[in-house]
């Protein structure tokens, strides 16, 4: 290692017995889903919430959160291709996965799970199902790192990565390393507000706080991002930070009225 790069060359399976390969990237989507299910177990535990309800919960944000994903990266960053390719679609091995994307079949999916199973409200749920997602995105992101992609642009920076797998020679930002240990803590400031705030937090303030907190992060990264496909190339803003923006603005819209809403209950309460 030189003192002014790091050689990144991590291999992106762990191991392989012919032609069957288990991957990092593989390992850090089951964790995310086994700890999240872990989390919301005891969420519901602790709540009094029926815990038949979780096994499907897990199963819809899974089917929510990978189809939502691969329709994402399809349609955002690949639709020319995929459009005349559409059997591709389901060559989900093959890579190609968006945030947003997930984000979106998340929400699809925790509605319907919603009206047909939980006895909570959305929002309630939602509140909740953050945590895990915030811890779920930082593996996820470790699994980019493993697979030495979504990286940035150069660097000359003392912890900037040579991607030696992509064929690079120069350092670059380690965007994935960013990225992660933003939703690591974003993980940890939810985990502690949920368990010391939760009862004076207004409905809402949590889902909020998460997609602000995730999506600015995500919009400033983008900027020492390398373009994920070629059309983002002479972009002022790229894919990632569109898409993010209507996020943002969301947040800001949810965290107003969660905050009024408080206030609100506050004032009743001292009347």
């Amino acid at each position: 290692m030189d003192l002014l790069q790091i050689t990144w060359d991590a291999s992106p399976e762990i191991f392989r017995i012919g032609s069957l390969a288990v991957r990092w990237y593989g390992l850090f989507w089951a964790l995310s889903f086994y700890l999240g299910y872990e989390i919301i177990l005891r969420i519901f535990k602790k709540e009094g919430v029926s815990l038949k309800q979780v096994d499907s919960l897990l199963i819809f944000m899974a089917v929510g959160t990978i189809v939502g994903a691969r329709l994402g990266h399809c349609f955002f960053y690949d639709f020319g291709y995929y459009s005349q390719n559409l059997i591709e679609v389901l060559y989900i091995w093959q890579g190609g996965l968006a945030s947003h994307g997930g984000a979106i079949g998340i929400l699809i999916a925790l509605y319907y799970y919603q009206k047909k199973i939980s006895s909570q409200s959305f929002v309630w749920l939602l509140d909740r199902l953050v945590i895990p997602v915030a811890l779920g995105a930082f593996f996820i992101r470790m699994g980019n790192l493993m697979n030495s992609e979504i990286y940035g642009i150069e660097t000359s920076l003392p912890w900037g990565f040579i991607f030696e797998r992509r064929g690079e020679t120069v350092a670059k930002h380690p965007t994935q390393i960013y990225e992660g240990l933003t939703y690591l803590v974003l993980f940890v400031l939810l985990g502690w507000m949920y368990l010391k705030k939760r009862k004076s937090l207004a409905p809402g303030f949590l889902t909020a706080f998460f997609g602000l907190f995730m999506f600015i992060a995500r919009f400033l990264v983008e900027f020492i991002k390398e373009p994920q496909s070629a059309f983002e190339e002479n972009m002022l803003l790229n894919m990632g930070q569109i898409l993010s923006i209507p996020i943002i603005i969301t947040g800001i819209v949810v965290m107003y009225y969660a905050l009024r809403h408080k206030k609100r209950q506050d004032a009743a309460k001292n009347t």
